[in-house]
């Protein structure tokens, strides 16, 4: 496939704001102050289809477009850098080594919704990235090109970073104001939503690493040119996270809509030890998985969907048949009930329980009857809570009883894995 990657251009120190502005960063910004209004810039993002690359794949622009025109209020932009969905890193990457694309990004977007102050929330482990965005902004400033009528255009922007203390939950964006806001990282009820009463109650746009770095690609090539890659509904380009059983894991900035087989066997080198293919879950532990008669699903969010499963945030994690789905089911378990909030009783209790199942047929110690009362606690949990954290801990329980109810039923009946431990971990 001919594609140029433009988010993860391999540019020896693109980190520097000296090498950024030789090839070209901080022109879009450049070009929107002197010839663009806020409304055109907020258009041409709408008319480029860029959906949220967080994982919910809501469109980038008409979010921007809910910010209330008569508030009397201030406007906040947040970047979310929380990026904490097992199997995704791909905005690691992009603060590490172009954070003057996400800085430029965001400061086009807080031009584009009238904002003069934003904040970047970022990971606390997180901290040679958050060092990296200090600095870069530190330059930025110097140059001009944030703090004080940027470029001469009479528009400030303050940015400021905000260091979280590692809680899934406050990937979530109605968790991650209230951290910012000092409190402890509950999500809130919506509505209303952020854009019309978020931070401090005051209208908020909030948008993931990859999607600000789009911005000025977008603004600089404009709205077509980013429709040319992709799908109809899906367009412009993705960043797969690839990990697990393959030979070459890493990101790979590709067009929406290639195959998922194209993916794992042209770019990230095959099954490792040339072993069969299980299962991949293509978007984070919080989408159902596919089994590998799925292969040639085309990684958009349509396709996906029809396929069973979801895009979300593109963390592929791939397993081969050494893998114990159970086993994996049960690590997956481990960790939501690890990061639940304990806001709301059926993700608190529900993710508790659900555990304590896995852990007891993973163990040895399991019923058959165990397997219907998952389902039943997954039923109980879905939409049933205020955030999304509660629907996330279900897919890959239920989508593993779906696809492998043999392998539980084995567990329980003869108290051991039906992969044995020396192909697992050979």
């Amino acid at each position: 496939m001919s594609f140029e990657p433009f988010l993860l251009t391999p540019i020896p120190d693109h980190d520097k704001i000296d090498v950024y502005l030789k090839h070209g960063g901080y022109t879009a910004l450049s070009k929107v102050l002197k010839e663009r209004t806020p409304e055109e810039v907020t258009q041409e993002v709408i008319n480029s289809g860029l959906r949220g690359r967080g994982g919910a794949g809501f469109p980038t622009g008409r979010k921007w477009s809910f910010i209330p025109k008569d508030t009397d209020r201030p406007i906040y932009l947040c970047v979310n850098a929380d990026e904490s969905e097992p199997g995704t890193f791909k905005d690691r990457e992009l603060m590490l080594k172009h954070p003057h694309m996400l800085i430029e990004g965001a400061v086009i977007t807080a031009y584009a919704i009238k904002c003069n102050r934003a904040f970047i929330y970022i990971r606390g482990e997180f901290a040679t990235e958050a060092h990296q965005l200090e600095r870069a902004i530190a330059e930025a400033t110097e140059k001009g090109f944030v703090g004080k009528n940027i470029l001469g255009s009479g528009f400030d922007l303050e940015i400021t970073i905000y260091r979280g203390g590692g809680a899934y939950i406050c990937g979530e964006e109605t968790a991650l104001m209230t951290s910012l806001e000092g409190g402890k990282g509950y999500p809130r009820l919506k509505p209303p939503f952020p854009a019309v009463s978020g931070l401090y109650l005051s209208p908020t746009i909030i948008n993931n690493v990859e999607t600000i770095c789009n911005i000025p690609h977008i603004m600089n090539r404009g709205a077509e040119w980013f429709k040319s890659m992709g799908t109809e509904k899906s367009t412009g380009s993705k960043i797969f996270c690839v990990s697990g059983h393959v030979n070459k894991p890493g990101n790979y900035e590709l067009p929406m809509g290639i195959s998922l087989r194209e993916l794992l066997y042209e770019y990230a080198g095959g099954i490792k030890n040339d072993r069969n293919l299980k299962v991949v879950i293509p978007g984070g532990s919080s989408v159902p998985i596919l089994t590998a008669d799925k292969v040639d699903v085309k990684m958009d969010f349509e396709s996906l969907v029809e396929a069973g499963s979801m895009l979300g945030s593109a963390g592929v994690i791939v397993m081969d048949e050494t893998t114990c789905i159970v086993h994996a089911a049960y690590v997956i378990s481990r960790f939501y009930q690890h990061e639940s909030c304990g806001q709301c009783s059926p993700c608190r209790q529900g993710t508790l329980w659900m555990y304590r199942i896995l852990d007891r047929i993973e163990h040895g110690k399991g019923k058959m009857e165990d397997i219907d009362l998952l389902l039943d606690i997954c039923n109980n949990i879905e939409g049933n809570t205020i955030c999304p954290l509660g629907d996330a801990s279900v897919p890959a329980v239920r989508s593993s009883i779906k696809y492998f109810r043999d392998e539980y039923e084995y567990h329980i009946k003869n108290k051991k894995c039906l992969v044995q431990l020396d192909q697992r971990f050979e």
